[in-house]
C-alpha cells in the first residue's frame, strides 16, 4: 500500500514541477498577493490633502490651522477665500476635505460662547470619508478643550482620558490584512491545483490508465492530495516568514499551533478541490468552479468586512465557511497570541467541516472511479 502511494506521490511532484503553467500557479499568486496587500492595499489614511477657508483670520483660527498642519494625517494644500473654490477643488478630487471657519470664531471662543467649525469631506469613498471626519473631529475637539482650559479663571478638576489599544497598538491595517492574505493564498493555491490536476488527468486519459492498475481508489486519493497539502504548508511558512521579515507584522502566538491549524484547514480546501474535480469535465470548468467558490468564501470570511456587520442570513451562512474559522485562528495567533485554550471552538468547527467535506468528496471520487 505505502509503495503504491509513494509512486503516486512521486508522479504528482514530477508532473507538477514539469508543467510551466503549474509552476506559475504555484509561485505567482503568493508573490503577487503579498506585494499587493503588503504595500498597496491599506485602510490607513495619512497626509490627506485639505483646503482651508478661514473667514475669521484671528489668533484662534490660525492656532487651529497649525494643529492641522502639525498632524501627520493632514496637509493643508490650498488656502482659499471662497466657498466656490472649495467646492471646485473637491469636485476635481484635488482635495479630500476642507475646513471652513466662520467669522466670529475667535471672538466666540474668547467670550466662552459656543462656536462651530465646518468640515466638508468628499464622501465618494465612504471609508476614507469616515476616517478623515473622525481625525478632523478629534483635532477640533482637543483644540476646544485646550481653549476652554485656558479661559478658566479658577482651578477646575481636569480629566485626562488615556486610551490603550490591545493587540495592534499602531492600528496598522497592514497587520490586519496580512494574516488574512495567508488564508487566501493557501485556499487559492491548494484548491486550484487540486481541482485542475485531477481534471487534467481526465483530459489526458491517464486517469483511466490509473484505474486499471492495482492502485485502489483510496490510495489514489491520498497520493493525489498529499503533494498539494505539502505545497500548502510550504506557503504557510513562506507567507509567515515574509510577514515577519519584510512587513514586520507582529507574531505573538505559537508557530506549531499555526501549522496544526493549517493542516485542519487543508482538509477543507483539498476536499473542495477534489469535489470540483468530480463535477468538471475539463480544466476550464474546474477553473470556473474554483472561482465560483473562492469569491463568496473570501467575502464571507471576515477578511475585509466584519461578519457582525453583515445581514443576519449572511452571518448564518458564514458558519459553513471554513475560511471564516481559519481567518479568526490566524489573526488570533498573529496579533493576540491566542492559545489552544482560546481557539479550540474555531479549531473544532474547522476540523468538523474539513473532515466532512473531504469525506464526501473522496466518496464521490471513489464512486466515479468504480
Amino acid at each position: 500500500m505505502y509503495g503504491r502511494i509513494w509512486e503516486i506521490l512521486r508522479k504528482e511532484f514530477l508532473q507538477l514541477f514539469r508543467d510551466p503553467r503549474m509552476r506559475i500557479v504555484l509561485l505567482g499568486p503568493p508573490v503577487v498577493e503579498l506585494i499587493i496587500f503588503g504595500y498597496a492595499v491599506t485602510l490607513d489614511i495619512e497626509k490627506s490633502r485639505i483646503a482651508w477657508l478661514d473667514l475669521d483670520k484671528t489668533v484662534e483660527s490660525r492656532e487651529l490651522q497649525s494643529r492641522f498642519e502639525g498632524s501627520s494625517y493632514f496637509q493643508v494644500q490650498q488656502m482659499t477665500e471662497s466657498f466656490d473654490d472649495v467646492r471646485d477643488a473637491i469636485d476635481r478630487e484635488e482635495m479630500t476635505a476642507a475646513v471652513h471657519i466662520l467669522p466670529g470664531f475667535g471672538q466666540d471662543i474668547r467670550k466662552g460662547k459656543h462656536s462651530s467649525v465646518q468640515v466638508i469631506v468628499d464622501g465618494t469613498n465612504s471609508n476614507t470619508a469616515t476616517i478623515v471626519s473622525a481625525y478632523a473631529g478629534e483635532i477640533i475637539e482637543r483644540f476646544g478643550n485646550d481653549m476652554r482650559a485656558e479661559s478658566q479663571t479658577a482651578a477646575v478638576p481636569k480629566l485626562n482620558v488615556e486610551s490603550r489599544i490591545w493587540f495592534n497598538p499602531n492600528l496598522r491595517s497592514r497587520d490586519f490584512f496580512i494574516p488574512g492574505v495567508l488564508v487566501n493564498i493557501i485556499t487559492y493555491v491548494t484548491l486550484m491545483l487540486t481541482a485542475m490536476s485531477i481534471v487534467r488527468e481526465k483530459e489526458m486519459g491517464t486517469l483511466e490508465q490509473l484505474m486499471v492498475t492495482p492502485i485502489r481508489p483510496v490510495e489514489l486519493v491520498i497520493g493525489k492530495l498529499l503533494p498539494y497539502a505539502a505545497i500548502g504548508m510550504f506557503d504557510v511558512c513562506l507567507i509567515t516568514a515574509a510577514a515577519l521579515i519584510v512587513f514586520q507584522t507582529p507574531f505573538q502566538g505559537s508557530f506549531i499551533l499555526l501549522l496544526f491549524s493549517a493542516l485542519l484547514f487543508l482538509l477543507a480546501t483539498l476536499g473542495i478541490g477534489l469535489f470540483i474535480s468530480t463535477v468538471s469535465q475539463n480544466q476550464q470548468q474546474a477553473l470556473i468552479g474554483s472561482f465560483f467558490f473562492l469569491l463568496p468564501a473570501i467575502l464571507l470570511s471576515g477578511f475585509a468586512f466584519p461578519i457582525h456587520s453583515m445581514p443576519a442570513p449572511m452571518q448564518l451562512i458564514t458558519y459553513l465557511n471554513p475560511l471564516r474559522y481559519f481567518t479568526e485562528i490566524v489573526r488570533g495567533i498573529f496579533l493576540k497570541g491566542s492559545s489552544l485554550h482560546h481557539l479550540w471552538p474555531s479549531l473544532t468547527a474547522l476540523a468538523a467541516i474539513g473532515c466532512a467535506i473531504l469525506a464526501l468528496s473522496a466518496t464521490r471520487f471513489r464512486k466515479k472511479m468504480d
